[in-house]
């Protein structure tokens, strides 16, 4: 048991792709083998690295001990800047440009005002979802404004490799997915992301600049948001002011389910892409094998607590384990 919480700890993720593959595995016997098929494979990698690149945002700003409740906001208000600049004669790379500099701004807001002011991040957020919501739709005017026929969206959503099995969405994915788990475990910054979210007091002792490393943190998971909303709208060709909604839930729920804690120091990267693939996987498992697709908010949900009990309690191993070899 002691080997178990102690492995557990150092990969988090474990248990979540434990849980991922006997998932596809029972899904694959109930749907009589479609679960597994090319087609059905295909639609999941299209799909899923746009939740994905949020989920990696979102995984690293709580491991620094913080929440972002304002991704699934972020997620339309970026595009549709974008897509606004363009109407009015920007150039795609400017208009990129302008929706990632909004990216930047919300993410800044949303850490000098929760560090500034000592006020928890999921208040501060929570405001900001809101906000941003709100200028989405202010912005657009009330109806989606038409996208240019010169954007690159090969870049970003065209099919590729074998039998064009991925989309470009997903090699972007990939890419920013390495990035991070560099960032994150093999550089100082990382480590002081994780001595920020796990041990504030001891980490701002030593000289750590634990409020920049938030606000950067912050201002990382916004911009993911923002690219992730780029990608999407890219792949639906109209960027309207309802897309994203719930999709900030989704995000904590794939962070939490990959083994982040929610007290911070502890995640990886890899946790929170498994957390959404899991997700990915039930809601498509479900509608293969026939089943009220009410149910899926359900499963997400028993499976987040689980995962937070499951969290909590393999915490509590480990303290033990470290008392005892102290003592």
């Amino acid at each position: 048991m002691k080997s178990l919480a102690k492995l557990y700890m150092e990969r988090t993720e474990l248990a979540g792709l434990v849980l991922l593959i006997v998932l596809a595995a029972t899904f694959q016997i109930l749907s009589d083998g479609n679960f597994l098929s090319y087609a059905n494979l295909r639609n999941i990698a299209s799909v899923f690295p746009e939740v994905a690149l949020m989920a990696i945002g979102v995984t690293l700003l709580m491991i620094c001990g913080e929440f972002d409740l304002s991704v699934g906001s972020v997620f339309a208000l970026m595009p549709m800047t974008m897509a606004v600049s363009m109407t009015s004669g920007a150039p795609f790379g400017l208009a990129m440009v302008l929706g990632f500099a909004v990216c930047v701004a919300i993410g800044f807001i949303n850490g000098y005002i929760s560090l500034k002011f000592d006020i928890p991040s999921f208040i501060t957020t929570l405001g900001m979802l809101f906000i941003a919501r709100s200028l989405t739709v202010v912005v657009s005017g009330g109806f989606p404004p038409l996208l240019s026929a010169d954007i690159p969206t090969w870049m970003f959503t065209g099919f590729v490799g074998p039998g064009n099995f991925f989309r470009m969405s997903f090699l972007w994915l990939t890419l920013i997915a390495v990035l991070a788990s560099i960032l994150l475990s093999k550089t100082n910054f990382g480590n002081w992301i994780k001595a920020t979210g796990g041990f504030y007091d001891a980490a701002a002792s030593m000289g750590i600049p634990v409020n920049r490393v938030k606000i950067i943190c912050f201002i990382i998971c916004s911009i993911l948001a923002g690219f992730a909303g780029l990608i999407q709208v890219l792949r639906f060709g109209s960027p309207l002011p309802s897309l994203g909604e719930g999709m900030e839930l989704q995000a904590v729920a794939a962070a939490v389910i990959g083994g982040t804690l929610l007290r911070g120091g502890i995640g990886t990267v890899m946790g929170g892409i498994i957390g959404v693939l899991l997700i990915r996987v039930i809601d498509n498992g479900l509608v293969l094998v026939g089943v009220d697709a009410n149910w899926f908010k359900f499963a997400i949900g028993f499976l987040m607590i689980f995962a937070v009990v499951a969290n909590s309690w393999v915490s509590a191993q480990a303290k033990k384990i470290k008392l005892e070899v102290g003592s």
